[in-house]
Order: structure tokens, then C-alpha cells, then sequence
């Protein structure tokens, strides 16, 4: 895929980083030493993580140059390191990963999760949260309308690129025996927004970012079309004219 694009990731910020609020918020250390943002993107979830613990060493990996950069801007103070998590180890005195959205980008990302959490020290917490949305309209119209049109042969892998998350069973059989303590939980969003198109802006910022990156400007113009048409009868407006988006998204935090 081309480099993630920060400033359309942005055009929902407030919405985007309610669930790094939720997650930080069951993170039970007081006082860490050494705070790491996995998938930092353009720094709204590491500034809460600097609000939360001003005394620590705060840091952000991500993959993008585009969202590192928008990160340096807005918190010039901290340190952002480009990285590929299925690569990175972390630093021995970091005692908090916090992951907001990246997981479901990683491929064998349990596997991940299991190396990470032993290799936190005792009492370190490992948070994360990942969208679960796979099977929402937003992302089933992407697949729909990736194998109707003559872009099919270019798109077929594309529509395998992000796997349905497993089940909650799953992540708790193979991470709880790690931890002294572990929660895990669903949380479904509705976002409120003006219309179908607004749905459109904000999955062109993550999710459908991979459908239209391979083709051409005329197919990409095409396939938007069909794909907002899509959206539109599908998600209805509401008595006031606006829709609900709904955005489920798994969250957990193992302490170890």
C-alpha cells in the first residue's frame, strides 16, 4: 500500500481516538517508566498517554513516514521511532504497550501478542484494541464491490488482506496463562455523522485505503462511486437526516 495519509486519518480525530481513551482508562499503573505507543500514527493517542503520565519516557513506533511526521509536530518532545511492531523488540525498562488499531494489520498477530506480553516485566500491561468490524456493511461493501468490476483480478487478494478477528475465547486461552491479570471486552461505537459520504471519508483514511491504492485514477473514481452508492442504501438516514455508524472494536489488557 502507499504511506498511510495523516491528514485524512485526522478528519475524524475525536471519534478515532475515543476508543484510546476507553483503553487507557483500564490501565491500572500509577506510575510507569517507560510508555510505548505501538501504531502511534499521527500522535492523538500518545498525547493521551503523555497527559496520563507526564513523568514517564513516552514513546511512538509506527511504519508511516506521513503519520511520524504529523506525530513530531505535535509532540516535539517525544521520541518517535519508525518500526514494524513484527520486528521491534521492546526496550527493557518499558513497562505499558499500548496499541490503539494496529493488530489487525499484523499478520499472525496472537503470536505477536504472546511475545510481547512475555517479554514485559513482572506487573507491566500489555493494551490493546483492534476494530472488529469485518462484518459490518462499511466493510462488506468494500469486498462486494472489489469482486463486481473489472478490477477483480487486480483487488482478489486485497479482500484477504485483513483477517476476521478471532473469538474473544481465543485470545483468553492463549494469553491468560501469561498474566496475573486479564480483561478483555467489546465496545460498540455509533458515530454520528452527516451523511453516507461522511462514511466514505473515514473508511478512506484506514480500511478502504487498500482497495483503492493498486488502481488507476478512472477505476479508483468508479469504484468510489459504486461503493458510496452502496453505503448510502445501506445506512439510512435518521429523523434528523444524519447516520449511525456502527464500529465494533475488541479491547484488552493483560497485566503480567
Amino acid at each position: 500500500m502507499a504511506d498511510w495519509d495523516a491528514r485524512q486519518y485526522l478528519k475524524f480525530e475525536d471519534e478515532r481516538t475515543r476508543p484510546s481513551r476507553d483503553l487507557l482508562a483500564q490501565i491500572p499503573l500509577t506510575a510507569p517508566r517507560h510508555v510505548v505507543d505501538i501504531g502511534c500514527g499521527p500522535g492523538n493517542s500518545t498525547e493521551l498517554l503523555v497527559q496520563r503520565w507526564p513523568d514517564a519516557k513516552v514513546t511512538g513506533i509506527d511504519t508511516s513516514a506521513d503519520m511520524l511526521r504529523q506525530a513530531r509536530e505535535r509532540l516535539p518532545g517525544v521520541e518517535f521511532i519508525e518500526a514494524n511492531v513484527a520486528h521491534w523488540k521492546p526496550p527493557a525498562d518499558a513497562d505499558v504497550l499500548f496499541a490503539n488499531a494496529i493488530f489487525q494489520w499484523v499478520p499472525d498477530h496472537l503470536s505477536q501478542l504472546k511475545r510481547l506480553l512475555t517479554g514485559l516485566p513482572q506487573g507491566g500491561v500489555l493494551a490493546v484494541q483492534m476494530p472488529d468490524n469485518l462484518a459490518e456493511p462499511s466493510h462488506v461493501l468494500m469486498r462486494e464491490v472489489a469482486l463486481d468490476g473489472d478490477w477483480r483480478d487486480v483487488l482478489s487478494s486485497v479482500t484477504r488482506l485483513r483477517d476476521i478477528l478471532p473469538s474473544p475465547r481465543v485470545y483468553y486461552d492463549a494469553l491468560q496463562p501469561l498474566c496475573s491479570r486479564f480483561e478483555l471486552w467489546h465496545t460498540g461505537y455509533n458515530h454520528v455523522l452527516n451523511d453516507a459520504t461522511e462514511i466514505v471519508e473515514w473508511v478512506k483514511g484506514t480500511g478502504l485505503r487498500p482497495f483503492l491504492d493498486p488502481l488507476e485514477v478512472p477505476q479508483r473514481k468508479e469504484f468510489l462511486a459504486q461503493y458510496t452508492a452502496r453505503v448510502a442504501a445501506s445506512y439510512l438516514p435518521q429523523q434528523d437526516g444524519k447516520v449511525l455508524l456502527h464500529f465494533p472494536r475488541l479491547f484488552l489488557v493483560a497485566v503480567r
